[in-house]
């Protein structure tokens, strides 16, 4: 295995996997989390990071089954699985529907060979496509499509090309995302030749109405889904809902129902340092930090989250979810609506078409 030169995900390059000690440490790891689902139900499962679809499918089964023991599912909970469309990973697709995954995010990136070459993919073209074909024999009615765009010299007619190739695969679900160069990977290091500013925007908009014509809806700021197709699980942190993160370098945003303390969570980054945690029995050291959401910081945070979706959130839930009153900011978002960035039907508040756009402004008011 090799990591992608945009990649600054928590990955590493190995050259084989101790699956079995890994699941173990897992299932450890979740029995440290357990105090802090305080009785609710689990609404959503999502495999990712790295390439969870190099797990068996009795590796699958294991942690779904360890999991279920321990915390309830809801009726119509959903179970997603991040998957590399390489012919070893497809060949798998039916045993993870019939362990209980119920949706795949298959990595595409691009369909264009010379492109996944440059973004260091492994797979090709045909293999991208057999694997969203794959996914729909293996009985998936409901997968996803991840592909980037601003690629390394790419025109507009080479976007265009990709996301209508992904189209025609009729996925339910795309998240179709603009390639940035962080710190900490390859391409920072050494950056590509990336398409202008100007031809970005015009890529953008064209895709958009491109996939407007497809009947694919604009829900979050990369997000697109066919009718009712939207991520649950995405769907619940982008509106403050509380996570458990298990794994090497997995992160957790949690609520203490007594205090009503709002904390973020994050598990040792290294595998090896992960794995001997497990081994060695070691209390409490699966956590590597934690940080206590201050107070005046709770709006920010969940700005940050429910107004990237362009439907916005109830003013109940933000009450519920941040423990503050809506009054406290009422006056920030008159402001906002003024400015014709946010706007408020009912109870409910959403971005403009403007305000969209401009998220870092609206943001800037909190």
């Amino acid at each position: 295995m090799r990591k992608c030169p945009y990649c600054d995900f928590n990955s590493h390059q190995a050259d084989a996997i101790p699956e079995q000690d890994y699941v173990r440490a897992l299932i450890s790891d979740l029995e440290f989390e357990l105090p802090f689902v305080q009785g609710r139900p689990l609404q959503s499962i999502f495999f990712g990071g790295g390439t969870p679809s190099l797990f068996s499918v009795d590796s699958i089964v294991t942690i779904l089954n360890e999991a279920e023991k321990r915390i309830p599912f809801a009726s119509d909970i959903e179970i997603t699985l991040e998957a590399n469309p390489g012919t070893a990973e497809q060949a798998k697709f039916s045993g993870y529907r019939a362990a209980g995954v119920n949706r795949l995010s298959i990595g595409v990136q691009s369909f264009n060979d010379a492109q996944l070459q440059s973004l260091g993919r492994i797979h090709s073209s045909n293999e991208a496509i057999a694997a969203a074909k794959m996914a729909v024999a293996a009985n998936f009615n409901n997968f996803n499509i991840d592909l980037m765009h601003g690629l390394p010299k790419q025109s507009q007619k080479s976007a265009l090309s990709d996301l209508q190739q992904a189209i025609d695969l009729n996925p339910t679900h795309l998240s179709w995302y603009q390639l940035t160069i962080e710190p900490n990977t390859a391409f920072y290091s050494a950056p590509p030749i990336l398409p202008p500013d100007d031809e970005l925007g015009d890529i953008q908009q064209a895709g958009e109405q491109l996939l407007a014509n497809n009947n694919y809806q604009h829900y979050e700021i990369s997000a697109y889904c066919q009718s009712n197709k939207e991520a649950k699980h995405n769907q619940h942190y982008w509106l403050f809902g509380d996570f458990i993160g298990i794994g090497a370098g997995a992160h957790g945003k949690l609520t203490n129902i007594a205090t009503e303390n709002i904390s973020r969570r994050w598990k040792t980054r290294a595998p090896q340092h992960y794995l001997a945690v497990n081994q060695q029995r070691l209390d409490n050291q699966f956590l590597a930090g934690e940080k206590l959401i201050e107070k005046s910081d709770l709006s920010l945070e969940f700005m940050m989250n429910a107004l990237r979706l362009q439907s916005g959130f109830y003013i109940s839930t933000y009450e519920h979810t941040t423990g503050l009153q809506f009054n406290n900011i009422e006056a920030t978002i008159n402001s906002l609506i003024s400015q014709q960035l946010l706007q408020r039907e009912s109870n409910i508040i959403r971005p403009t078409q403007k305000g969209f756009l401009f998220l870092n402004d609206v943001l800037a008011a909190f």
